[in-house]
């Protein structure tokens, strides 16, 4: 592998950690400025739907290309990976991305930008990931992994487990989301420097696929192929926090490191640094219950907005597009219901 091509010195894992720190720096900065959030785009404010949706869908259709052309020319090994298993969890995914559509609206942040407003002092961010890390950390190894592999073993067996085994599979759905984030950048007409930022977004998931899965893969020391995300990061990072004389430091740890170092930085640069709470007891609640739900329901579905919606709908996963159409519908949903829920009564 290139690993021993380009002699790397240091062990395999630090090596990792590293790469994960400087893609979550960037990661942070682009996102911070660009407040790239597929909640925004789904369910936010009418002003800033399109806007936000343009610079989502350009960060999406930035990963695809990037992917395809990376797995065009040797770039990335991930062909056991489980986002291109034809075995489909379907149950699990979609009661998973439907939960953590309605969580992400709960919220008023997916992780991804809850992480990143961690970064610029937003104590009510901090707290829902708090609750998401224990909550995903409970479903995949504590007290409710009884649910997930009950939930995980009602599968559907497909002929292919990612539309790049089709003919022109991923350069088909490449054009089509680049036809879409071009009209959605002709209508809405956002900041140029957003949509280029929303596509850094994009490319750095497509960075973490090449670095993991082929510059640093060891025959001899093997570590799992991982990329931008959010759910088994941040449940890495808790344990990490709890345990870390016995559990070393990874990837997923240095991804969040970055990310929340790079928003702070980014903050303060623009002087956007600024603690935020809580204004009452009832607005808590509903931020735990989004923060729980964005945990069980991310574990469940394979990956957050970013995990699964960016970097798992990158290599053409039937699995992750699919997640991805779960948490759109359960957030529309939820944003629908909220909304009548908290408007005013008719006189």
């Amino acid at each position: 592998m290139l690993l021993e091509t380009l002699e790397f010195g240091g062990e395999v894992r630090s090596l990792h950690l590293i790469a994960g720190l400087i893609l979550g720096l960037i990661f942070g900065v682009a996102a911070q400025i660009s407040r790239f959030c597929l909640r925004r785009a789904v369910a936010g404010d009418v002003s800033e739907r399109s806007s936000a949706g343009a610079v989502w869908v350009t960060g999406l259709a930035a990963a695809i290309v990037g992917f395809a052309l990376s797995q065009f020319f040797g770039l990335v090994a991930i062909e056991d990976h489980r986002f291109l298993s034809s075995s489909l969890p379907i149950a699990a995914i979609l009661i998973g991305g439907l939960a953590f559509g309605a969580g992400m609206v709960l919220t008023r942040g997916c992780v991804s930008r809850l992480t990143v407003l961690s970064g610029t002092g937003n104590l009510r961010a901090a707290l829902v990931l708090l609750t998401f890390a224990v909550a995903a950390h409970a479903t995949i190894k504590g007290v409710l992994a009884p649910v997930r592999t009950s939930l995980g073993s009602l599968n559907v067996e497909l002929p292919i487990g990612s539309v790049a085994e089709l003919p022109f599979g991923l350069p088909g759905l490449a054009l089509v989301v680049l036809l879409i984030a071009g009209y959605l950048i002709r209508s809405a007409r956002p900041r140029t420097l957003h949509v280029v930022l929303g596509a850094v977004v994009g490319l750095v998931a497509v960075a973490g696929w090449i670095a993991t899965s082929v510059l640093l893969f060891d025959d001899f020391d093997p570590l799992p192929v991982q990329t931008a995300a959010f759910t088994l990061p941040w449940t890495d990072s808790l344990f990490w926090v709890i345990a870390s004389t016995a559990i070393p430091a990874g990837f997923g740890v240095g991804f969040i490191g970055g990310v929340l170092t790079g928003s702070f930085l980014s903050a303060s640069a623009r002087g956007e640094l600024k603690l935020q709470s809580f204004s009452s007891g009832s607005e808590t609640l509903r931020y735990i219950a989004g923060g729980t739900l964005m945990g069980v329901g991310g574990v469940l579905a394979g990956g957050c907005t970013v995990g699964a919606g960016l970097s798992g709908s990158a290599t053409g996963s039937i699995a992750a597009l699919v997640a991805l159409g779960a948490i759109v519908v359960g957030a529309k949903a939820a944003s629908v219901g909220f909304r009548a829920q908290t408007a005013p009564a008719a006189a």
